[in-house]
């Protein structure tokens, strides 16, 4: 079968290749992949995994094998999966990590959910936020795009940060009751911070967090170290926090539900730019330069996927 596999010496590390059929674990499903997503950090990273692995944790398609210890959808289910070497013809993943695509959501706004969605989503569960300010860093990208929305469903006051005002289009249709370019004009306290810049931006953004408050690093586009001053971290009062996030385990259930905000008209899935598999280079160049605004969707050839 076909893949986007890791080459060192192809522009952007991933070239389409030929790889061996998964084959499952009693646990696992077959899918066969219809659609697939990029994410800027798997990107980026991607020439730093072994060469010839198959690259990529988003998919989504119908699944061609069900689990043979008997969990998970049936055979012929459309359904969103996250798990890796997501970006080929055909994938195993653990039933643990799909859901199932209701009927009126493309399959290819599916692909787009799990890496972005579930991150915007677990992030934004860290802390109860109905009421409280929310800022949210690299609001112009995927994951920043669907906390935005996701942050205003949960009834927060969304403040949406950009790297430039060209960045800004569309982010108040989805929910932002101010969007700023860097950290200018916010003049109060934030009560939780989705960082996607890490970087100088990082520290400054700490200075805004009030008492009690909460950073989740969630990415670091700016590849720039972040440097505190001394003893800016000691606070007397609540204890201010900054966590990272990582947990991907067992994300059906929360894919399930982001799903059916999609289904529901509450979650756009802001697919920007929809091309082939074939691709990928140009694709990669785009997302990596910051020339789109929400999620890349690949689609994925048919042709000899056994």
């Amino acid at each position: 079968m076909r893949a986007l596999v890791v080459d060192p010496d192809a522009p952007g590390a991933l070239r389409l290749g030929s790889v061996a059929a998964p084959q499952p674990e009693p646990h696992q499903l077959v899918l066969d992949v219809r659609h697939i997503s990029l994410n800027r950090g798997e990107v980026a990273f991607a020439g730093r995994r072994p060469a010839g692995t198959v690259h990529g944790y988003d998919a989504a398609g119908v699944v061609v094998r069900a689990a043979a210890d008997g969990s998970g959808p049936s055979a012929g289910a459309r359904v969103a999966a996250f798990g890796a070497g997501a970006w080929a013809q055909r994938m195993a993943v653990d039933t643990t990590a799909v859901a199932e695509v209701p009927a009126q959501v493309d399959l290819a706004d599916a692909a787009a959910l799990p890496m972005a969605g579930i991150t915007a989503l677990r992030a934004l569960r860290s802390r109860a936020i109905l009421g409280r300010r929310v800022l949210i860093t690299g609001a112009a990208g995927g994951v920043g795009r669907y906390a935005v929305q996701l942050a205003a469903l949960g009834g927060a006051h969304v403040i949406a940060s950009v790297g430039s005002s060209a960045r800004a289009d569309g982010l108040a249709e989805l929910g932002a009751h101010e969007v700023v370019v860097g950290l200018e004009g916010i003049d109060r306290p934030v009560d939780l911070i989705l960082d996607n810049v890490g970087g100088p931006q990082l520290a400054a953004a700490w200075e805004l967090l009030a008492p009690g408050g909460g950073v989740q690093t969630i990415g670091w586009a700016s590849d720039e170290p972040a440097e505190f001053a001394p003893y800016s971290l000691f606070f007397v009062g609540p204890a201010k926090t900054i966590s990272t996030f990582g947990d991907v385990h067992e994300v059906g259930p929360d894919l399930a539900t982001l799903l059916g905000f999609v289904a529901d008209g509450r979650l756009s899935p802001e697919v920007d730019r929809r091309d082939s598999w074939e691709r990928i280079a140009e694709a990669a160049h785009t997302l990596l330069d910051r020339r789109v605004a929400g999620k890349v969707v690949l689609d994925v050839g048919a042709e000899a996927a056994s």
